[in-house]
């Protein structure tokens, strides 16, 4: 075998083994997310484990400034108000689901227990009705991430479509958020959204 063979296949070996040695490091992210729908509301329950810090977990949730950044289906994010750990956001979108979309927009009061737990009450937007809970626990490699909400859809095409739609989106935007707790984290941390040491200010 020539030299020039020879190296073509040294490189061709390296390649492979990086190749197999980022498949064998992959961190594979899934949500398991329940919808049932309840009278005029649908009530969701989701979990999901991302091995990440507590704190690189925390301020990825609590990013609302930069969240058209990190969820793909919002146009506008923007904290108006802050009031101690209680905080209005308001945001702005389009979600999508096959052949379906549904502009949407929302008011949200969100009030944080850094480190712990964030609270939702919708104030205003395209849903009667909606409220949310997320509860962040420290896992021995990572965080889990517990979230239930009561949402009633104004929109009765939102109402029939309903629980497929909305189980795709609540499991995409978990796995999109977790995308970026990893990536934050690779990068060293992130170092925006709230912090557990102070109030927002």
């Amino acid at each position: 075998m020539c030299e020039f063979a020879r190296s073509l296949q040294r490189v061709f070996l390296i390649c492979l083994l990086a190749l197999c040695g980022g498949t064998a490091f992959a961190v594979e992210l899934k949500a398991v997310v329940a919808v049932e729908l309840k009278g005029e509301a649908f009530v969701i329950d989701a979990t999901v484990d991302v091995p990440v810090p507590l704190e690189t977990a925390w301020e990825v949730l609590t990013d609302f400034d930069n969240m058209t950044s990190i969820v793909g289906n919002l146009t506008s994010s923007k904290v108006t108000s802050r009031t101690g750990n209680t905080w209005i956001v308001r945001q702005q979108g389009v979600a999508r689901y096959g052949f379906l979309s549904f502009s949407f927009e929302s008011e949200r009061e969100m009030r944080l227990e850094p480190m712990r737990r964030i609270q939702v009450k919708g104030l205003s937007g395209t849903v009667r009705r909606m409220h949310s809970d997320s509860h962040i626990e420290s896992l021995d490699k990572g965080v889990q991430i517990r979230y239930s909400a009561e949402v009633e859809p104004a929109s009765m095409l939102a109402r029939l479509f309903g629980a497929p739609f909305i189980r795709h989106e609540v499991e995409e935007q978990f796995l999109l958020m977790s995308k970026e707790m990893l990536r934050r984290q690779s990068r060293g941390g992130a170092t925006t959204g709230a912090h557990a040491d102070r109030p927002p200010g």
